[in-house]
């Protein structure tokens, strides 16, 4: 009786196990779903195993700097089919030729589902490719090309439900580093950048592509992501524009409070990142602003700015908060910790990306449970503690071969998906899926 029961038992959880495993969280857009960077899922590996994790599949892909998007059993990639020398490492434009591309994968296996593409020419700094994460949502996923172009699919199909040029609809000039601003969801709007007059930022009904409003100017797009936050109940959209920071009412547009503010080159590429009531904004060359949220959120006081080398000034990697804790990787390559309101620096370190510290050195960061995932551009995850008091290295392991070129060095800079206890990790040649699971 005790057998036949243990049988049953077995059986049981045998066939619960796989249910269990279409619970586990997604990474639907850049930063995870919740556009946090903040890996809920448990059962995660502590260190690695001897030799490194195991690489489940490998699926050929070419260039590009997006990121995947993991949904419903599938996993989402763009990049650029081209036959000219893209791995040029200046800061000129030029012009390029090719074909981007969306595939869709089978998330259990790599294998392409569907593929769509697109002629375009490039005109653009860094034309390796695409540089915005696709975004899924239900049986939707949009994606955003490097030289504007906006394309809704059907997830299952690939078939284009609606797509715009979004430097031709709004009569602009794609920036120096191309369209890299991430799209984001609010309601039943699609809120993306797209430059012009009057059309910084846009709302399109996220079914129709049908623009729901647009609001302000600035000298170009920029390449900080539209924010959503939320501040005594209420919800503002946050722009760190070329020339200044400011929020509009994510319902229509208009605008609630802007501070003039500019960094060089108009390069403020990280998301603004809030902390209790202070709302902390920085980029190039050693800029950094930080606003106190006043009124419910209707106007701000500006606390501080440009502390220099004591602040943080994030170039490739946005940052993240934990409690009133900042940490990031400076433009320097040194991840840092920098403490609100103060702005004083905690402590910094180069050991993340290199033993020396690297002009624009880069490692991607994610939270899981009490631990940081780190992914650098020399292609290895490493594993680490960050607290106030300092950082501390558990483990590493090189995944993939850094594949494009930056400041004189091979670097890949592209941002993993973190879901189904795996990591799925791309850069000019493939996209691999590495297995994390305890």
């Amino acid at each position: 009786m005790k057998k036949s029961f243990l049988k049953v038992v077995s059986a049981l959880i045998a066939t619960i196990m796989p249910t269990c495993s279409l619970f586990s969280q997604d990474w639907s857009q850049w930063m995870g779903s919740n556009r946090d960077n903040i890996w809920k899922e448990t059962g995660i590996i502590q260190k690695f195993p001897e030799g490194g994790p195991k690489v489940l599949w490998r699926t050929p892909i070419v260039g590009g700097y997006s990121g995947p998007a993991v949904s419903a059993g599938r996993v989402y990639i763009t990049d650029l089919e081209t036959a000219d020398n893209v791995k040029v490492d200046n800061f000129g434009r030029g012009k390029f030729t090719g074909k981007e591309r969306v595939l869709c994968l089978e998330e259990s296996s790599g294998k392409i589902l569907w593929k769509h593409e697109y002629p375009v020419e490039y005109s653009i700094s860094y034309p390796a490719g695409p540089r915005c994460t696709p975004l899924v949502d239900e049986n939707r996923v949009y994606t955003l090309g490097a030289e504007g172009d906006l394309v809704c699919f059907d997830c299952e199909s690939g078939k284009v439900l609606w797509k715009s040029q979004l430097r031709d609809d709004y009569k602009t000039k794609t920036d120096l580093w191309g369209y890299s601003s991430h799209p984001l969801l609010y309601k039943d709007a699609l809120i993306t950048l797209a430059g012009g007059e009057g059309s910084h930022v846009v709302a399109l009904d996220k079914k129709s592509g049908k623009e729901l409003w647009r609001s302000s100017t600035a000298k170009t797009q920029g390449y900080s992501p539209p924010t959503l936050i939320n501040f005594e109940g209420k919800t503002m959209l946050v722009l760190a524009k070329p020339d200044s920071v400011s929020a509009v009412n994510p319902d229509d547009g208009k605008q609630l409070w802007s501070v003039p503010y500019e960094a060089t080159s108009g390069s403020i590429i990280m998301s603004p990142v809030l902390s209790g009531e202070f709302l902390y904004v920085a980029g190039y060359s050693k800029q950094s602003l930080l606003l106190k949220l006043k009124q419910g959120g209707s106007a701000v006081e500006e606390i501080w700015r440009n502390k220099g080398g004591e602040a943080i000034s994030p170039v490739n990697v946005q940052p993240m908060v934990v409690k009133d804790v900042v940490y990031g990787v400076d433009q320097d390559g040194k991840m840092a910790a920098l403490k609100l309101p103060s702005g004083k620096r905690l402590w910094n370190t180069s050991a993340p990306i290199s033993k020396r510290p690297q002009g624009s050195g880069t490692a991607f960061i994610v939270q899981n449970q009490d631990r940081f995932w780190l992914f650098n551009e020399l292609g290895e995850l490493v594993i680490a503690k960050m607290t106030e008091t300092g950082y501390e290295e558990l483990d590493r392991a090189k995944v993939i071969e850094p594949s494009n070129l930056a400041f004189g060095r091979e670097v890949v800079w592209s941002m993993p998906a973190f879901c189904n206890r795996r990591a799925y990790i791309r850069n000019d040649k493939e996209i691999i899926c590495v297995e994390l699971a305890e």
